[in-house]
């Protein structure tokens, strides 16, 4: 299944939005609209002619720790605890829904010692970060399989 097309920021912050009241999340969310606010106003707009920048950070309240930076050009860094991801502004809601909903877990392997973050996103490969030493937390730790 392929995820909805959000062709752009603010239909991101909405299906964002939506998710976060189904989960019962708090949104804050800071704008930057504009090539005089945004990264891509810094280096040329490839998009139509006289479309205008825009950029959101979205903070959600609650456990895990959990925010989205989505940027001009269909890219977003989510980060969980800290940890951030790279995914499509598309798979955005997605994988916030499964974050949420506890589809998320911690790979330790003893050698050569490492800590995966796992987060598996129904229809979709999954994502995977690496974790460092000093990067758990106890929502973290929860999450050990």
């Amino acid at each position: 299944m392929n995820p909805p097309n959000l062709p752009t920021t603010q239909a991101a912050v909405l299906a964002i939005e939506a998710v976060a009241a189904r989960h019962g999340r708090t949104v804050r969310a800071q704008h930057d609209i504009g090539s005089d606010r945004t990264f891509a106003g810094l280096v040329g707009q490839d998009d139509e002619p006289g479309a205008i920048p825009h950029e959101a950070l979205l903070e959600f309240d609650g456990s895990p720790h959990t925010a989205v930076r989505l940027f001009t050009h269909d890219e977003a860094a989510v980060t969980v605890e800290g940890i951030a991801f790279d995914v499509p502004r598309d798979s955005v809601p997605a994988f916030l829904n499964s974050v949420w909903s506890g589809l998320v877990h911690v790979k330790v392997r003893t050698f050569p010692p490492s800590s995966t973050l796992i987060v598996t996103v129904p229809g979709e490969s999954g994502y995977r970060e690496a974790l460092g030493v000093h990067d758990l937390t106890p929502w973290l730790s929860g999450k050990i399989r």
